[in-house]
């Protein structure tokens, strides 16, 4: 990778690296000029960037909207200066929260800005580092953590990051290969990304309010393998068809298998927590890039790594039990396909907590999978009786002081639900609404039926 410098830092053109598959000179990235650069958007995505291209050497602005304390903090520590969104700049790395559309984005671009995000910065700036892309409706931040964990089994120094924490600028510099979550909003940016394993995971509907329309979600989605070549690998479910020059891995949440039909682990086996599907496609990932890079892969050691993972926090974890009722935190399932896919798997009879606010969900395939599984559904939040009334399901709506405070409700009268300490089944939080109308994001509602549950085991105990 070449470059001059200059007084701001990395000036001129970084050239690309590269490493070499089966003969072939493999480019992970491509040029990126760096005289003028604006980080556009602050917060987590925003911040990591910051910090990478300091540490390349870039002195560059920022903007946004509303920075917090802990952003011009930052700012001020890095010696970056406010930037003006009608100056001039090479490059603009937006955060994925910016729409593509913005007014600032598009005049800036107006004027010769290119507008990337993280990823492509990333890919761009460190060019050798193989990348595994993650993005789906659901399920991709377990994917990913699975993936990551296979390949650290499988001897590789594998980090994850993106959507999901640490950002993944902050991972690339110590990382042998990054697993990376995408979101759409982060794949409206991508121009010229190349990864050699992609994975999808699921396509259904999410995040209207910002794409418009599925199709342009679906598209945003299906950037994660526009820029693959016909010796990379798309990872994709069973029956989805996705226009590629990849070659195609399909999976099954029936099967944990290698490509070539090699069984690695009975589905009956994975801990609990932990999905079938999620993992299928995890192991057709990790397969895929060991091989890539020349690796041995040995579906022993796959098994062991699948044995061993863990759950990712606020999905679909079991937080609690009090006999045989588990209480299950899967505060994230805001999109129609992971609440489906919650209720499917929670054991019956479930209480089921809905609430939040309504981001239009699809309730028709809801109603199909609680039929017969859920014995009642707990409403709360600003959309939960709503929500409840279009299930048709039966409901009992509460509320409380705070968020806290009505999670302890809902945790209670889901307890209720079946039958107190000596009843058994599920009381599951997955919840349709978003978190907004009572907490600061789906984590701190997650940490608050945590909290909810776990008091209510601990009473249990000393009654």
């Amino acid at each position: 990778m070449g470059n001059l410098r200059g007084r701001g830092g990395l000036t001129g053109l970084f050239l690309t690296c590269c490493t070499h598959h089966k003969g072939r000179t493999v480019f992970y990235g491509v040029g990126v000029k760096l005289d003028r650069v604006l980080v556009y958007g602050l917060g987590r995505s925003g911040r990591g960037a910051a910090r990478f291209l300091a540490r390349a050497g870039v002195r560059g602005e920022w903007l946004d909207a509303r920075p917090g304390a802990e952003d011009e903090a930052l700012m001020a520590e890095l010696g970056w200066a406010p930037g003006d969104a009608g100056g001039e700049y090479d490059v603009v790395v937006a955060a994925p929260g910016v729409p593509i559309d913005h007014p600032d984005l598009l005049a800036l671009q107006s004027r010769g800005a290119e507008v990337i995000g993280e990823v492509v910065l990333a890919a761009r700036l460190r060019p050798a580092l193989p990348m595994v892309g993650v993005t789906g409706t659901a399920g991709k931040g377990s994917t990913t953590v699975l993936v990551a964990g296979l390949l650290r089994a499988a001897g590789l120094n594998a980090r994850e990051g993106g959507n999901i924490d640490p950002p993944l600028l902050d991972v690339v510099d110590s990382a042998e290969v990054a697993v990376v979550e995408l979101s759409s909003f982060q794949l409206e940016r991508v121009p010229g990304l190349r990864l050699p394993v992609a994975v999808v995971t699921n396509l259904g509907v999410d995040h209207l309010d910002r794409h418009g329309t599925v199709e342009v979600y679906h598209a945003a989605k299906r950037n994660i393998t526009a820029g693959q070549e016909a010796w990379d690998v798309l990872v994709a479910p069973e029956g989805l068809t996705i226009p590629t020059r990849a070659q195609v891995r399909p999976f099954s949440p029936g099967r944990i298998a290698l490509a070539d039909g090699t069984p690695v682990l009975p589905t009956s086996e994975l801990p609990e927590g932990v999905h079938p599907a999620n993992a299928a496609a995890a192991v057709l990932a990790a397969e895929a890039l060991l091989v890539h890079l020349g690796r041995p892969v040995d579906a022993g050691v796959l098994a062991g790594a699948l044995l061993a993972a863990q759950p990712v926090s606020g999905r679909f974890e079991t937080v609690a039990r009090i006999g045989k009722v588990r209480f299950v935190e899967d505060s994230i399932a805001t999109r129609t396909i992971a609440v489906q896919a919650a209720l499917e798997r929670a054991a019956p009879p479930v209480a089921w907590l809905v609430g939040g606010r309504d981001k239009g969900a699809d309730l028709a395939p809801l109603r199909a999978a609680a039929a017969g599984r859920v014995a009642q559904v707990i409403a709360f939040g600003e959309d939960g009786e709503a929500l409840a009334r279009g299930l048709g399901l039966p409901y009992r709506v509460v509320s409380g002081a705070d968020g806290e405070a009505t999670l302890r409700e809902a945790a209670q009268a889901g307890l209720d639900a079946l039958g107190g300490p000596a009843g058994e089944g599920s009381v599951l939080l997955a919840p349709i609404g978003t978190s907004f109308d009572q907490f600061r994001d789906y984590r701190a509602r997650g940490d608050a039926f945590r909290r909810a549950a776990q008091a209510l085991a601990g009473a249990a105990v000393q009654g």
